[in-house]
């Protein structure tokens, strides 16, 4: 098989992660392009899609939510996604034992013994009645019939864990501060999730094989399964397998890819990228060398903004009174800090409908 070496797979993800040249695309579909976009820190979703998209503008996504037409809710890895409503239906009921597991795990002694069909057909008929709420407000209505759970592990567990449920605008819209308000997708979306797949078939399962690597690719199994938090999609990629190509990486690894990806040449300029917090195209993959170094790994899961400078995250960054503060990982070139600043310039200037248009660079390591 062909070997692709870590910058080769460097422009290829920026390629498909929109990274490499902003794109012109609407916002709902960079968000399904993107199979969703990491979005528990709720302003964060905006950085991403500025930096991805030509002519990106808040209230675009802002629209998207009120409109019902993106939800926010917890799906791969049991954390909070942007999800166009369309992909959620279809999605929710795949990813269902993964999320209970994942709770489960958590509060393993708190919940124990409880029987949880009963907890979530109690959670439900909370719920009926479509008036928002609080995770707190729904553990408590339900306390005294599973006392022994405790508030906390009760709330994660049918918020995260067992009700499909969205959280409810005004969070996660353009500069707004809110609290998580809950209420089931079928009533907020006005159509009932899909039902999970007959047994021996997994057509969610390769619809996201597919979907994974046009946005992510190419990429090993392992990479799958980081991203998506499933565990059960070999059966997937070997229904697929005729009709994808396949790579190694410099370690060995099988990669698969969709034959008529974008593989860009490994020289391609990449330009200067701001991302956010958690973005997906770090926290995409289980081997992340095509984005970090080893010794910044822990950077990708402590939410930290990241600088990307020829494809690599060379930097941090955060905003101090508008102005966009950087401090580099390691040392820039005369040409790299030009691009940083004017690139900080422009994000400032985005964040704050353009009252400020400063960016400093602190001093190298």
């Amino acid at each position: 098989m062909t070997v692709l070496d870590s910058r080769a797979l460097n422009r290829a993800t920026l390629a498909r992660q929109l990274l490499l040249g902003r794109a012109d695309l609407t916002a709902l579909d960079a968000v399904t392009h993107l199979c969703g976009l990491q979005a528990q820190e709720p302003q964060e979703p905006f950085v991403g899609l500025w930096s991805r998209l030509r002519a990106f503008r808040p209230a675009a996504l802002s629209d998207l939510l009120t409109e019902r037409r993106v939800v926010r809710t917890h799906l791969m890895r049991r954390t909070v996604h942007l999800v166009t409503a369309e992909d959620i239906l279809a999605w929710r009921s795949r990813h269902d034992a993964m999320l209970r597991r994942r709770v489960l795990g958590t509060y393993r002694h708190e919940l124990d013994g409880n029987d949880l069909d009963e907890l979530a057909a109690a959670g439900r008929a909370v719920l009926a009645d479509d008036e928002p709420r609080t995770m707190t407000e729904l553990a408590r209505t339900l306390a005294e019939r599973w006392p022994s759970a405790g508030p906390r592990p009760l709330g994660e567990l049918l918020i995260a864990g067992l009700l499909p449920v969205t959280q409810l605008p005004p969070r996660g819209l353009w500069r707004t501060k809110a609290g998580a308000r809950y209420r089931l997708l079928s009533s907020w979306l006005g159509r009932e999730i899909d039902p999970p797949a007959p047994d021996g078939t997994d057509p969610v399962g390769q619809a996201l094989v597919l979907r994974y690597l046009a946005a992510f690719g190419p990429a090993a199994t392992a990479d799958l399964r980081a991203w998506s938090g499933l565990a059960g999609l070999p059966s997937a990629v070997a229904a697929l397998r005729d009709r994808l190509l396949g790579f190694r990486d410099e370690r060995g690894r099988e990669l698969l890819d969709l034959p008529d990806a974008p593989r860009p040449d490994p020289e391609t300029p990449a330009p200067v990228r701001f991302l956010p917090a958690f973005d997906n195209a770090i926290l995409g993959y289980h081997d992340r060398g095509r984005i970090i170094d080893d010794e910044h790994r822990g950077l990708s899961v402590a939410g930290a903004r990241v600088v990307l400078v020829d494809g690599r995250v060379s930097a941090t960054w955060n905003v101090d009174a508008g102005a966009v503060i950087v401090t580099p990982l390691r040392r820039f070139s005369r040409a790299e800090e030009t691009a940083v600043t004017e690139e900080g310039q422009a994000l400032s200037s985005f964040l704050t409908d353009g009252e400020s248009d400063r960016a400093l660079i602190a001093t190298a390591p």
